[in-house]
C-alpha cells in the first residue's frame, strides 16, 4: 500500500500502434501519475490484409512488455490491468499474442469489445476535464490505429461505438505513396466520412456542445496546430484548436512527403507513416458534426483502466 486511502495500479493499453503503460497512484477523486510510457510497436501492421500478428510485430510488443514489466516491478504496482483493443479482436493468431503477455507480465490481457473501450476513454478523456472548456454534454472521440470511438455522455456516456476507421487502418489500405496521390486521399476520404456519418447517427453526436478529442492523431495536428517546439503533453491537455486549425494541418499533412513529416519538431518517429490519416479522422468528424473547435485531452483510455482499477 502506498497509503491508507491510496492505491498504486499500473494499467497497460495496447493497441494497433502503439503500447502504453501507466502507473499511477489512485486517489478517491483522481489519479497522480508516477509513470507514462509509450512504444510504437506497430502490433496491427498489415492485419488488415492477413488477419493475423506477424512475427516481428509479436516480438516488438513482447520486447516492450518486458520492459514494462520491470518498471512495474521497481515502482511497486499492487493491481494490473492490461487492455488490448481493436488489432486484437479479430486475429487469427491472438492465442499467441495472450500466451506470450501472460507469460511476461502475469495477466491475460483482456482483448475489450469496442464498447467497452469508448467507456474507458470516455472516463480517461473527461476525469478532471474543465466543464467551462467542455460543456456537457460531450462527444468524446478517440482517434486510434485501428478504431476510433465515439461517444455521447455527461457525468457518464449515453451512447457509444466504435468503428473500423484508424490512423494504421486508412494509411494501410489507402495512403500509400509519398505523398499520397490525389485518387488516394479522395478514396480515403469517401472511407472515413461514410463510417463517421454512420458513428454519428448512431450516437446521437449532434446533441453534444462540445468536441472533446483524444490520442495520438488528435495531439499531435494540435501539436502542429499551436505551432509547438517540441511535443509537450503539458501544454496540449486542456488546449483547444479551431476547426480551421483541424483543416489547414490536415491539408499539409497530407501533401507533405514524409521527408519533411519526419522533420516536424512535434512529430514521434513512429506516427509520421501514419498521422496524415489519423488527421483526415479529425477533419471529418469536425465537419460532419458542425463543430467550431476541439478541446484536446492528453489523458485517455489509459487513465480510464487506471481509474477502474480502484478499490470497490
Amino acid at each position: 500500500m502506498v497509503g491508507a486511502d491510496v492505491v498504486r495500479v499500473a494499467a497497460i493499453d495496447c493497441g494497433t500502434n502503439s503500447i502504453r503503460l501507466l502507473i499511477a497512484d489512485v486517489h478517491a477523486t483522481g489519479l497522480v501519475d508516477v509513470v507514462r510510457r509509450m512504444e510504437i510497436v506497430r502490433l496491427g501492421e498489415g492485419v488488415d490484409g492477413t488477419g493475423r500478428f506477424s512475427d516481428a510485430a509479436l516480438d516488438r510488443t513482447f520486447a516492450a512488455c518486458d520492459s514494462f514489466a520491470a518498471e512495474i516491478a521497481r515502482c511497486g504496482a499492487e493491481r494490473l490491468r492490461f487492455v488490448a483493443t481493436s488489432a486484437s479482436r479479430d486475429v487469427s493468431n491472438r492465442s499467441a499474442f495472450v500466451e506470450g503477455v501472460h507469460l511476461r507480465l502475469g495477466v491475460e490481457p483482456s482483448v475489450i469489445s469496442g464498447d467497452e473501450e469508448a467507456a474507458l476513454s470516455f472516463a480517461g478523456a473527461t476525469l478532471g476535464l474543465d466543464g467551462g472548456l467542455a460543456p456537457a454534454p460531450r462527444l468524446v472521440v478517440d482517434i486510434g490505429g485501428g478504431s476510433t470511438e465515439f461517444v455521447v455522455g455527461d457525468a457518464a456516456p449515453w451512447s457509444s461505438i466504435s468503428v473500423d476507421i484508424g490512423c494504421v487502418r486508412m494509411t494501410e489500405r489507402h495512403l500509400a505513396g509519398d505523398p499520397p496521390t490525389q485518387e488516394q486521399v479522395a478514396a480515403a476520404q469517401r472511407d472515413i466520412d461514410a463510417a463517421v456519418s454512420r458513428a454519428i447517427d448512431a450516437v446521437g453526436a449532434r446533441r453534444a456542445s462540445s468536441l472533446v478529442g483524444l490520442a495520438g492523431s488528435v495531439t499531435t495536428v494540435a501539436a502542429l496546430a499551436l505551432r509547438l517546439p517540441e511535443y509537450d503533453p503539458e501544454a496540449l491537455q486542456g488546449s483547444v484548436i479551431s476547426a480551421d486549425d483541424v483543416r489547414e494541418v490536415t491539408a499539409s499533412l497530407v501533401t507533405m512527403p514524409r521527408s519533411e513529416r519526419a522533420a516536424l519538431p512535434v512529430m514521434h518517429p513512429g506516427r509520421v507513416d501514419v498521422i496524415a490519416g489519423g488527421a483526415m479522422i479529425l477533419r471529418s468528424i469536425v465537419d460532419a458534426v458542425g463543430a467550431d473547435s476541439v478541446v484536446v485531452s492528453e489523458h485517455d483510455i489509459l487513465d480510464g483502466i487506471a481509474w477502474g482499477l480502484r478499490p470497490a
